[in-house]
């Protein structure tokens, strides 16, 4: 069976109430072993580590999502720093910036990307980046800043194959998910295409971002398997290699079970 790691989802979303159990039932016959549930504020990163808890496949990241930034309390970093250090959180995410909502105001959402940047440092974590028309100043704080030694990776990339580059010789890797595989994306499928498989991983970002094989219905980890197939055409690789690959990198940056193996 080809092995697969979802290192994206929102498994404690209310879309997955009814079913919960069945759709990870899913995905572990789907070859998925293992999971990342990304926190967006204090309660959903509290309901990632109890899934992490829960599930022995599943892990956990801790993070303030760019929409909920301006409502983070003051005591909101000594928060996220007493979760980090819950059995089964693994990284800082998804922390960044988002300009096409601007649901906080940007300067807020700079500052608290920056806090949740530099506690990730301090806690030798990787970080869970998102990015939606905001790559300028991304970059320009990453610059800035800097990530530390445990990296991080940059969730559901749309950026350019120049942003990916320059990502990569910081220590990120690039994640893809379900809008990879749509027919009009033309440049997600050039940069998946380029990126080094020592560098890509796959994700589903799972309810959101149904892959086109599956559009019209709720995302879900099994439905990785539909990128990683599209991206291993698009390098011309085999699902095997890439599976394999992806599966090693996200082992390593997120220190999962199995690493090295």
């Amino acid at each position: 069976m080809i092995h697969l790691i979802d290192s994206h989802a929102h498994l404690d979303d209310r879309k997955f109430e009814a079913d919960r159990e069945e759709m990870l039932d899913r995905a572990q016959k789907a070859g998925v072993v293992q999971i990342i549930n990304a926190g967006y504020d204090l309660p959903s990163s509290a309901r990632s580590i109890s899934l992490a808890a829960k599930y022995p496949f599943v892990f956990a990241a801790v993070g303030i999502h760019p929409h909920d930034a301006g409502g983070v309390p003051e005591d909101y970093l000594v928060r996220l720093r007493e979760m980090s250090r819950r059995r089964g959180v693994v990284a800082i995410g998804e922390i960044g910036l988002d300009y096409y909502r601007d649901l906080s105001p940007r300067d807020v959402q700079q500052r608290v990307f920056r806090e949740q940047l530099a506690l990730a440092r301090e806690l030798g974590l990787p970080v869970i980046i998102h990015d939606r028309d905001a790559h300028g100043d991304i970059l320009d704080i990453l610059r800035r800043d800097g990530v530390g030694p445990a990296g991080g990776v940059m969730h559901c990339f749309a950026g350019s194959w120049e942003m990916a580059r320059e990502c990569m010789a910081m220590g990120f890797y690039i994640s893809f998910a379900g809008p990879v595989t749509y027919p009009n994306a033309r440049r997600p499928k050039e940069v998946a295409a380029r990126v080094p498989l020592e560098r890509l991983l796959v994700e589903t970002d799972a309810p959101y971002l149904t892959p086109q094989a599956r559009r019209g219905n709720r995302n879900e980890p099994a439905y990785v398997r539909y990128v990683a197939e599209e991206i291993a055409a698009l390098k011309g690789v085999t699902l095997e290699e890439l599976a394999r690959a992806t599966t090693a990198n996200a082992r390593c940056l997120f220190g999962l079970p199995g690493a090295g193996a």
